[in-house]
C-alpha cells in the first residue's frame, strides 16, 4: 500500500499512534487496539450490506467479526488522489488457523456454523443470489477456451502438454457436474436465500488470538447458501490432507452440532466439491497470464490434484453420495 495514503487516516476520528505494514495493509495502533486500513475493491452499495451483517454479527462474542469504522462524516471508505478507495477495520493480532492441528480445523467449523446463525438479512434491496449454475456454465466456457488453445499451439512447455493432456477428463467431468447441479436447481427456489456468506472462509481469515477467535475479510461475503463456506473450508483443508475421509467427516459433524444441514444442503456440499475447482483455476490462470514464463509451481499444482484424484472420489462417494 502506498505510504501516501496514511494521511487519509486524518477523516476518522481516532488517534493513531503509529503505523506498520502487514498483510498487504497498513496497521494502526491506537489507544482502544489494533485497527486495519487497506484498499477496498467493491461497490459502496456492497459495503453498506456487509457493514449491516457485521453490526447485526457483533452482538455475539463466539467467534468476534471485524467491523468497519465510519469517517468523522459517517462514510465507510475514502478515496485517495488516485481514486483508490480504502476501509478501516478492527483488527485483533494472532496467529492463522493451524490447518494440522485437527481440534482447531473443527472449531473452525463450529464457529462457522455459529456465524451462519445470524447472517441472514431480509431487507427488500437484497442483491442477486448466487448462482452455481451460472458460475460454471462460464468456468467449462474457459475451459473449453484453453482447450482450443492448447490444441492450436505449436510449440509446447512440458507443463502445457501436461494441461492439454490432462483438459479433456477435467472438462468431462465439470461438464457433467454442471448437467447433475441443473436437475437438482429446480429441487430449491434460490431467490428464497437471504442468508449470506462470508465469501473466503478459509483459515487466513480464521485468527487465533489469546484463547478467543476472530474472523476478518468479509469484503466477499455474499448472498448464497451457506454451504458455500463450508465447501470452502472443507475443500482446503482435505487438499492439505489427501481427502481425508476422518477429517471430512468429523468437520461436517462439528458444523453440524451447532446447525443441521439439509438433505439439499448435503447435496449442494456434493456438487460443490465434485466440481473441479482447482484445476480451473490452473487453467484460467495459465490462459490469462503471460505464456512466456510459467512459473513451476503451476506444474506442482496440476500434479498434486492429479495424484489426489482418487482419494478425492473415494471420499465424495463415502462421505457424501449416500444421502437418505
Amino acid at each position: 500500500m502506498n505510504d501516501q495514503a496514511v494521511v487519509l487516516l486524518e477523516q476518522y476520528d481516532i488517534e493513531v499512534l503509529q503505523t506498520r505494514k502487514g498483510r498487504g495493509a497498513i496497521l494502526c495502533d491506537t489507544k482502544t487496539g489494533t485497527l486495519i486500513f487497506k484498499e477496498y475493491l467493491g461497490s459502496e452499495d456492497k459495503l453498506q450490506i456487509q457493514k449491516k451483517l457485521l453490526d447485526q454479527m457483533s452482538v455475539h462474542t463466539s467467534p468476534e467479526v471485524e467491523q468497519i469504522l465510519p469517517t468523522k462524516e459517517g462514510a465507510l471508505c475514502v478515496k485517495g488522489a488516485d481514486r483508490t478507495q480504502y476501509i478501516l477495520k478492527t483488527w485483533r493480532e494472532g496467529r492463522e488457523c493451524n490447518v494440522f492441528d485437527k481440534d482447531e480445523c473443527l472449531t473452525a467449523a463450529r464457529l462457522l456454523a455459529k456465524m451462519h446463525l445470524r447472517m441472514e438479512l431480509c431487507d427488500d434491496d437484497l442483491p442477486p443470489v448466487y448462482s452455481p449454475e451460472n458460475e460454471y456454465e462460464k468456468h467449462n466456457k474457459e475451459l473449453r477456451k484453453v482447450k482450443k488453445f492448447l490444441h492450436k499451439k505449436g510449440q509446447k512447455t512440458e507443463f502445457e502438454f501436461d494441461l492439454q493432456n490432462k483438459l479433456d477428463f477435467f472438462l468431462e467431468q465439470a461438464e457433467a457436474v454442471t448437467e447433475e447441479w441443473k436437475k437438482y436447481s429446480h429441487l430449491c427456489d434460490r431467490e428464497q436465500v437471504h442468508t449470506f456468506c462470508h465469501g473466503d472462509y478459509q483459515y487466513h481469515n480464521i485468527i487465533k488470538t489469546g484463547s478467543q477467535w476472530f474472523v476478518s475479510n468479509f469484503e466477499k461475503c455474499t448472498r448464497d447458501d451457506p454451504i458455500r463456506d463450508l465447501y470452502l473450508l472443507l475443500r482446503k483443508l482435505l487438499e492439505k490432507t489427501n481427502w481425508s475421509e476422518d477429517l471430512g467427516k468429523s468437520i461436517i459433524d462439528a458444523y453440524e452440532q451447532e446447525r443441521p444441514l439439509s438433505a439439499l444442503s448435503r447435496i449442494d456440499l456434493l456438487y460443490r466439491l465434485s466440481y473441479p475447482e482447482k484445476f480451473w483455476k490452473i487453467a484460467n490462470f495459465y490462459y490469462n497470464s503471460g505464456k512466456a514464463w510459467i512459473p513451476g509451481k503451476n506444474q506442482e499444482k496440476l500434479d498434486r490434484i492429479v495424484s489426489q484424484e482418487k482419494e478425492k472420489q473415494l471420499f465424495l462417494q463415502n462421505i457424501l453420495r449416500k444421502i437418505e
